[in-house]
């Protein structure tokens, strides 16, 4: 059986619950207390970060690496593209979540209120952009649930818990993030300490 051991406020376990819940299979949670470590998470990981995913002898980190894995061991639902072209572009738009989104994460859960500032505009202005693909779009792919819509879920849900407003030109943005957070593998997904993240 697979295990995740996953940290309770992570958004990058976050996903990985997200894609192993979707996928409707058997598995096992560990809750990570990220501030007291276990010595094994060192051990499992180089990097000393959650998710890890273990499966008999695998161990994987990184949340991307994780969920590939889940989706192409467990394809249906298939979450990324069977064509390898679709599929590069939608890993390039993976790395871009990590390089434009992603990497003011830890600013926000640890800096000085100034970098704050800077992390949450970087953030709203890259959202803004994206907004207008909600337009006609259900989800990042078009009508298609895919990997790209469980990458950026965590994010979105965390908005209002990192102080980042958007404006009313992201409204289709809020109505897509609604779409994500409806789906019954997203709430399943929530720990308890996610769900007071958000009103």
């Amino acid at each position: 059986m697979m295990v995740l051991y996953s940290g309770t406020t992570c958004p990058f376990s976050h996903r990985c619950r997200f894609v192993l819940f979707e996928k409707g299979m058997d598995f096992e949670i560990r809750d990570v207390d990220l501030f007291n470590k276990p010595d094994d998470i060192n051990v499992m990981n180089p990097y000393g970060q959650v998710p890890i995913l273990v499966e008999r002898d695998l161990i994987l980190y990184e949340s991307n690496i994780i969920n590939e894995y889940i989706d192409e061991r467990f394809p249906h639902p298939q979450l990324m593209p069977g064509d390898p072209v679709d599929r590069a572009r939608v890993r390039l738009f993976l790395l871009n979540f990590e390089k434009e989104l992603f990497v003011h994460v830890s600013t926000l859960e640890s800096a000085e209120e100034k970098l704050k500032d800077k992390a949450r505009a970087h953030i709203r202005d890259r959202l803004t952009q994206l907004a207008p693909n909600f337009i006609k779009n259900k989800y990042m792919l078009g009508e298609n649930f895919s990997m790209l819509d469980v990458a950026i879920a965590p994010l979105l849900w965390r908005l209002e818990h990192y102080g980042i407003e958007l404006s009313r030109n992201a409204a289709p943005l809020l109505k897509y993030a609604e779409r994500l957070f409806s789906r019954p593998a997203y709430i399943e997904a929530l720990t308890p300490s996610e769900k007071v993240m958000r009103r």
